[in-house]
């Protein structure tokens, strides 16, 4: 058996494939382009991929059995062709749940905190020179009895209002399918969560629904002073329309997905002004080394499956 990995770089070189070797032949590709796939997995029994696409053309020039997606979301694939060709295809879910949750809080303390002032203050020697033991001129706060609002009660953000529920926080949700009925939490619509939150995470995914979700239209009901997250799908958030009200208001981001990764060098959230509003970070939420090791032993069990 010949397995291919075609996007190995994805996943980090420090995450051992090792135990892909039990199978058989592994020919692994640190990147590959769109004009190489054909060519890559034209002899392979299965192919791994994270976001190579495969697609009508690749599975019929190829003797592919398997797909595994080193990833949840499975767009990368054209699934209803491969139903047709019998091609299995199978995709990993909630290796990320804890990792995404931890960059949640990370910006939340980031900027709840004011760390980036305090440690520049003392790194640039003004501590040292002050006449009293303390220096508290950046206001910062508590997380205590502030409004957090979750867009998206999933895996994740279900995760996220437990977190946040430890630290007294009034969570609430808007559910982007109209499907949840969660009754541990407030259900809101999406004005009134953006009116009222201190706090809004986004934990949904990218559909027909959740495009432009957020927009200058209901941007500026979010109160001065919040915290707005997007660890869902870019695209969810418009990125002109954001960066053109974080410059215009008080309202600090954490913007982990963008519409177009990487990011493009044209984006207007490059050209942000008061930049110390926004913490952008390269889709490193579901990254952890924890979360990646998780990952990887999914697809092992899933090729395990497919062998039994």
């Amino acid at each position: 058996m010949k397995i291919v990995f075609l996007d190995r770089a994805t996943l980090g070189f420090d995450i051992s494939l090792d135990g892909f070797n039990k199978f058989g032949e592994v020919v692994i590709y640190d990147t590959t382009k769109p004009t190489e796939t054909l060519t890559r997995v034209k002899d392979a029994d299965i192919v791994i991929t994270n976001k190579v696409v495969i697609n009508k053309e690749i599975m019929d020039n190829s003797n592919l059995k398997l797909v595994c997606i080193a990833a949840t979301g499975m767009n990368n694939v054209d699934l209803e062709y491969a139903k047709v060709k019998g091609i299995q295809v199978k995709n990993v879910a909630g290796y990320s749940t804890d990792s995404v949750t931890q960059l949640t809080f990370s910006y939340v303390f980031h900027f709840i905190q004011q760390l980036n002032y305090y440690t520049s203050y003392v790194n640039e020697g003004n501590w040292e020179k002050s006449d009293i033991f303390t220096h508290i001129d950046k206001p910062f706060y508590e997380l205590k009895d502030k409004n957090w609002g979750i867009i998206g009660l999933g895996n994740i953000g279900e995760n996220v209002a437990k977190i946040a529920k430890s630290f007294a926080c009034n969570v609430s949700y808007y559910s982007t399918s109209g499907k949840n009925n969660n009754t541990n939490y407030e259900s809101k619509s999406l004005d009134k969560l953006l009116k009222e939150s201190d706090i809004i995470s986004i934990h949904c995914p990218l559909n027909e629904t959740t495009t432009n979700l957020l927009n200058k239209s209901n941007l500026n009901l979010i109160k001065d002073g919040a915290i707005l997250m997007n660890l869902g799908r870019g695209g969810i958030i418009n990125e002109d329309d954001l960066a053109n009200i974080i410059d215009r208001k008080e309202l600090y981001c954490g913007i982990d997905v963008v519409s177009k990764e990487p990011i493009e060098e044209n984006s207007a959230l490059l050209k942000v002004e008061n930049k110390n509003r926004l913490a952008l970070t390269p889709h490193i939420g579901w990254a952890s080394i924890e979360a990646r090791k998780r990952l990887v032993d999914m697809i092992i069990n899933n090729i395990s499956e497919y062998v039994k």
